[in-house]
């Protein structure tokens, strides 16, 4: 099967904290009201699956590339090392935080796997594309918060007191492991790459109401359980730019760098890659073939595709790929 850059029908969410601009600045398909949250753009997670809109394997979904087609899609290596692997490891999406989400901490892979059913853990990066003058980021835990300072400041309805926080800027790239308490603010547009997992334990909702009236469940125990309490305070990542890429996080879970104003040539070694365009065009070139992106739009590059090249030289592109080794 030739290998070429595919493209995917963007799933939209809706919930409480979301708003319009996936719509006004990501061209996404939504309708007329004004909660849409968030849209995920490469997933293969149970019932959420992506669905192939262009080539050959137009109408597949990615699970089934992935369970048919697994070394063509991810590569020789990365196989080897996951063989127990059921689904594509990664989950890319935009949301659009109109509201404060709730402050919330993800398990790990270890926590997960005990769940019912069992998930992945989720370690995630964001990438803030826009802002308001007042929006913040609550990312890790002041110095000093313990397990029994956290569950009193819950109690009392003080959780805010428990969290570092700070006002983000557009391009600043927040690394959230597993274990780390963090919430989104009011006011931000984000793109974020995440293992492919659903599994979120709220510890607070800031006394909210949905639309029903009722309060959101909470997970106030299993927070603290998974809660890294050594992690402390998270700021943005300090990145270097090296060759037109700038690598903004390398875990054991993915890689992401990103590319801005640049052509940069990439030489695919055996390695599934997603790019998103956040910001103007680009052009993905492979042989003979060019394919246009605009802002908002993605493509999976499966690892079989051979060399190719990302032409922004007025865009902001992100790239990503699954870690080789989960170590």
């Amino acid at each position: 099967m030739k290998p070429y850059p595919l493209q995917f029908a963007p799933l939209i969410k809706q919930t409480i904290w979301g708003g319009r601009r996936l719509g006004t600045h990501l061209n996404k398909p939504i309708g007329d009201a004004d909660d849409y949250a968030e849209s995920w753009e490469i997933v293969d997670h149970g019932d959420d699956q992506s669905v192939v809109t262009n080539g050959d394997l137009k109408g597949q979904t990615l699970n089934s590339l992935f369970l048919e087609s697994r070394e063509w899609l991810l590569g020789k290596q990365w196989i080897a090392n996951n063989p127990d692997a059921g689904s594509f490891p990664l989950l890319l999406k935009f949301l659009d935080c109109n509201r404060v989400l709730s402050v919330q901490v993800h398990p790990d892979d270890e926590y997960g796997a005990t769940m019912t059913p069992p998930d992945l853990g989720k370690t995630e990066a964001w990438v803030i594309l826009a802002t308001t003058p007042d929006s913040v980021i609550y990312a890790g835990l002041k110095p000093g918060v313990t397990p029994e300072s956290l569950r009193e400041m819950v109690a009392d309805g003080r959780t805010e007191e428990a969290l570092h926080s700070f006002h983000p800027k557009p391009g600043d790239c927040v690394f959230i492991p597993a274990g780390t308490v963090h919430a989104l603010g009011g006011g931000l547009l984000v793109a974020e790459i995440q293992q492919s997992s659903n599994t979120t334990f709220r510890l607070f909702d800031w006394n909210r109401l949905d639309a029903n009236g009722n309060s959101r469940e909470l997970h106030i125990e299993q927070s603290l359980e998974v809660t890294d309490f050594e992690r402390g305070p998270v700021d943005p990542v300090v990145a270097e730019a090296e060759s037109g890429i700038t690598r903004l996080v390398s875990c054991n879970k993915f890689d992401l760098n990103s590319i801005r104003d640049t052509t940069t040539e990439i030489a695919n070694t055996d390695r599934c890659q997603l790019i998103t365009v956040v910001e103007g065009t680009a052009e993905i070139q492979h042989d003979d073939t060019v394919m246009q992106l605009n802002s908002g739009e993605s493509v999976l590059i499966p690892a079989k595709m051979s060399q190719f090249s990302i032409n922004a030289p007025s865009g902001h592109v992100l790239q990503m790929s699954p870690a080789i080794n989960d170590n």
